[in-house]
């Protein structure tokens, strides 16, 4: 459905209850937002499953 080719943004927290709630403000973003985030992170948009073992 979403055709995900590669990760190239995550956060990983020690309470699932702060995650879902990083989770939900995330996504109640505008893109433009989104974007910005991964930019400050990775701003070439490398793909971070290769290096965190993470498949997709």
């Amino acid at each position: 459905e979403y055709n995900i080719k590669r990760l190239v943004h995550f956060e990983s927290f020690e309470d699932v209850r702060i995650a879902i709630h990083r989770e939900k403000q995330i996504k109640g973003w505008l893109r433009a937002k989104k974007v910005a985030l991964i930019i400050a992170h990775n701003p070439a948009w490398k793909d971070l499953s290769k290096c965190c073992g993470i498949q997709i």
